[in-house]
């Protein structure tokens, strides 16, 4: 059923969250489409409620990300969400996926938990604050592209010092389930080509196959992985508690009767702090070296092309940090975790902004599957928390 807010079952606090979630279901904002629409929505929703925003277009003018500021001049306080969203191609929904529906304590809807739940909390934010004398200012960091690797903050991040400087805490509402999250692992995306020559298979050994380069080069990746798995350092707080090196993807060749002069990979690092970025890379790259080297005896066009083609920051707050105790506080929970997926966290780190990670709903439960579904409580507990931000704000 369509999502009516109702106030004699809902929370009377969160029943402009409720209204904000359901327009912002409505906006289909999967990665390969425009996030405009619901930019525009947003950008006037804000200005008319007083606050001065920045927005922040890509290089193809479809997508933009938001920097939004209202009250004083001073550090103040920051949330922050993307608004992109993953498809729903392939996945099997009983209901429809851009189009708020309730079912109890539980709202469905694509982006629900991951993170147009907290976007809409934050809206919410925006619009009480609009009503309240402030005497530090409410900052807003609204992004694109996330969903594949944090693509939007990467070109956003250089803007942020101008339109919002530093302020003195961040949240980024990814689904935590209201815990405090103070750590994730950081990544790197490369692409491999492998390149041999092509041939009748009746003669294939005359020719190098470039599926055998690729072949070989994962068994070095392997070999790397087992590196890190023994002898690489350790967080026992992640689910995998060390750095791990993952191939994602490997195609070639055209016909069973044609030895493959080329094959095409995709591989990733995903690092703890204590594992330098620096040293995985080199690896990987000695290892594509000592492959190409090998085949380059008998052929010596034989190559591994290897480009790194994306990364984005880890996330390593100390326990005992300020920010840790203040977002305990503000979310009322006792706990810290770490989560074994990435966020923009790090960017606003690597500005000197103290952040951590806690939003609403669980992203093993509910994130990027079908029937996605945040459960009203979870929205209820992120809005209380947005209340005492916006009390630690008030003149």
């Amino acid at each position: 059923m369509t999502c009516r807010p109702n106030p004699g079952l809902l929370p009377k606090h969160i029943m402009n969250t409720l209204t904000l979630l359901d327009r912002l279901i409505a906006f289909e904002t999967t990665s390969a489409a425009s996030n405009l629409p619901l930019i525009e929505f947003v950008e006037d929703y804000l200005k008319t409620r007083g606050f001065q925003v920045t927005r922040v277009p890509d290089d193809t003018g479809l997508k933009a990300g938001l920097f939004a500021v209202l009250g004083p001049a001073g550090d103040g306080v920051m949330v922050s969400a993307h608004t992109d969203v993953v498809p729903v191609t392939g996945q099997i929904w009983t209901r429809d996926p851009f189009r708020l529906s309730r079912d109890g304590d539980r709202l469905y809807g694509r982006g629900t938990t991951d993170m147009k739940g907290y976007l809409a909390a934050m809206l919410a934010l925006a619009d009480r604050a609009s009503t309240v004398p402030l005497k530090e200012p409410l900052k807003l960091a609204i992004s694109y592209d996330e969903e594949i690797g944090c693509v939007g903050m990467q070109s956003m991040i250089s803007h942020l010092p101008r339109a919002l400087g530093t302020p003195r805490a961040c949240f980024v509402g990814e689904p935590t389930s209201m815990e405090v999250a103070i750590g994730h692992k950081g990544k790197a995306a490369f692409e491999a080509i492998c390149r041999g020559q092509s041939g009748h298979s009746a003669l294939a050994p005359q020719f190098t196959n470039a599926l055998h380069l690729a072949a070989e080069f994962i068994t070095e990746l392997r070999g790397i992985q087992r590196h890190y798995a023994t002898k690489g350092a350790r967080d026992a707080a992640y689910g995998v508690p060390y750095s791990t090196v993952h191939v994602g993807t490997l195609t070639g060749g055209t016909a069973l009767n044609i030895v493959p002069d080329r094959a095409e990979m995709r591989l990733e690092y995903r690092h703890l702090a204590a594992d330098p970025t620096s040293e995985i890379a080199a690896r990987i790259f000695a290892a594509a070296e000592h492959v190409s080297a090998r085949f380059q005896a008998l052929d010596p066009e034989a190559s591994i092309d290897l480009t790194q083609v994306n990364a984005y920051p880890g996330l390593d707050v100390p326990e005992d940090a300020k920010i840790v105790s203040l977002a305990k506080s503000l979310a009322r929970s006792n706990a810290t975790t770490k989560v074994a997926f990435g966020t923009e966290a790090g960017f606003f780190q690597g500005l000197g902004i103290p952040t951590v990670v806690c939003g609403p709903g669980s992203m093993a439960g509910q994130g990027h599957k079908p029937d996605e579904y945040i459960e009203i409580s979870q929205l209820a507990a992120c809005d209380a928390m947005m209340d005492r931000i916006l009390d630690s704000l008030k003149a």
